[in-house]
């Protein structure tokens, strides 16, 4: 397996295209970028041109796996848009490989930080996702987040609790449940396309 920073055309665009389409259910849960046409992707993933670096994971000179990095403008920081790889290709571990060169190709440019988005979503503290985080040097930052009603419907909005996400607002052993139920309909529904990420 080769690692690069690779030019956004449309021989990548087309390697996106392909991973994307592989499996319509990723990290247990329906992914929304299945099922998309070529020109859809090309839209979608050109996005920000002049702050954004491709990297692509090349196996037998086929894209198994690509990451977007978008920087900000001060050049201080670079966040991961997008990372994917093809799950038949997981026991070479591309998703591992791409977070290494990311890394390598943000110290050749100076950017002193690596930004994974959310360590964790909702209540679910532990995932696979996040123990992925943690296992490629990622650390949890929280950052506080503040609601001030400025108006009396913001104000019964903020004491109903309808700034946070309707799942948010239930106990975790439910929401717990209702992905254990999803799961088991999507290996039911997709048996031969399913895998646990």
């Amino acid at each position: 397996m080769v690692v690069r920073e690779a030019p956004f055309d449309d021989a990548f665009a087309s390697g996106i295209w392909e991973i994307y389409n592989e499996s319509p259910v990723r990290q247990e849960r329906r992914f929304p970028h299945f099922g998309k046409d070529l020109d859809q992707v090309r839209r979608m993933s050109a996005t920000f041109p002049d702050t954004s670096i491709f990297i692509g994971a090349y196996f037998e000179e086929r894209l198994i796996g690509f990451i977007k990095l978008t920087t900000e403008r001060e050049g201080t920081q670079a966040g991961i848009m997008h990372i994917v790889s093809l799950l038949r290709h997981r026991d070479k571990a591309p998703t591992n490989a791409l977070i290494a060169q990311a890394v390598k190709s943000c110290a050749d440019r100076g950017i002193s930080h690596l930004v994974y988005a959310n360590f964790s979503y909702g209540k679910k503290e532990r995932s696979s996702l996040s123990d992925f985080k943690e296992r490629n040097g990622f650390a949890r930052v929280d950052l506080p987040r503040y609601y001030v009603p400025l108006t009396v419907i913001g104000w019964a909005g903020l004491r109903l609790g309808l700034h946070r996400r309707f799942a948010d607002r239930l106990p975790g052993y439910w929401t717990a449940k209702y992905r254990d139920l999803r799961l088991s309909w999507y290996r039911h529904r997709f048996p031969t396309l399913v895998q646990d990420a």
